[in-house]
């Protein structure tokens, strides 16, 4: 008896995912970075080795299904415009978490500010602390920050357009700059005054810009895939749903340090 497959017919627009190891492993994989890094931070020998491990074995497992996804909208054309529309929202949705979260950081930050306690002074910044000067460094950076907002959005309506190679300029500009951006970021750090474990104020101001900081180091490897996938041919002008996540949180890295350095920079100083 021979048996003959059926046709694989859908009626949906929908994308239904085959079983796929990536998640578990991820999950797994992030367990162990944090347990790591709890112990790490609370002094224990050794944990540091596990730390950097688990560290790279999450970026592989990332690496792994964000390849499979790749191969899925790009080569096996599963990304209909109805998926597409599903991932614009599902991002959207997550740089809305990232946005409370850096509420929470301001929040704490006011909090401290606005009413300083005795124990600091009465007075912010706290009495011996000295802030860094807005007007320097933190303004050079806010300049090449917004610069390469204008950047990525000349390669996004490039792209639009059908401008391969505006595109292409737009995206490596983008991440020279970004580039940029951390470097200085981290000459700021090496030269500042006070340490994260100056009070309240030292807390909250390396936990903002860190945490910043970490935002566009991932937003900076968002766009570097994009403009290798820019340069392998995979996006076309109404199909670039991964480079316009990685635009779009980068629009959100954009925000959130205009509110740090007002905030935190010029009002705090």
């Amino acid at each position: 008896m021979i048996y003959k497959s059926k046709p694989n017919f859908q009626n949906h627009p929908f994308h239904l995912v085959s079983p796929s190891p990536w998640p578990l492993y991820a999950s797994v994989s992030l367990f162990i970075l944090t347990t790591s890094a709890v112990l790490f931070f609370h002094g224990f020998q050794l944990f540091q080795y596990l730390l950097v491990l688990s560290v790279v074995n999450v970026a592989y497992t990332m690496g792994l299904w964000f390849r499979d996804i790749i191969s899925e909208g790009t080569y096996l054309g599963n990304h209909t415009s109805a998926v597409q529309r599903g991932l614009n929202i599902g991002v959207g949705l997550f740089i809305v978490s990232e946005a409370f979260f850096f509420l929470a950081i301001f929040w704490a930050f006011f909090h401290s500010s606005i009413s300083p306690s005795v124990e600091l002074g009465a007075q912010w910044p706290p009495m011996g602390i000295q802030g860094v000067n807005p007007f320097e460094l933190p303004l050079l950076n806010t300049i090449i920050l917004l610069s390469s907002g204008v950047t990525v959005t000349y390669a996004h309506h490039s792209l639009i357009q059908g401008n391969r190679k505006g595109a292409l300029y737009g995206s490596l500009v983008t991440i020279l700059l970004a580039g940029i951006f951390t470097f200085f970021q981290g000459v700021e750090y090496t030269v500042s005054s006070f340490t994260i474990s100056d009070g309240v104020y030292g807390s909250c101001f390396y936990f903002g810009t860190g945490f910043h900081g970490i935002h566009v180091i991932i937003g900076t490897a968002f766009l570097s895939v994009g403009l290798w996938r820019l340069l392998a041919y995979h996006f076309t002008d109404h199909h670039h749903v991964g480079l316009e996540s990685g635009i779009l949180y980068w629009h959100f890295v954009d925000v959130v340090w205009l509110f740090l350095y007002i905030s935190v920079y010029y009002w705090g100083y």
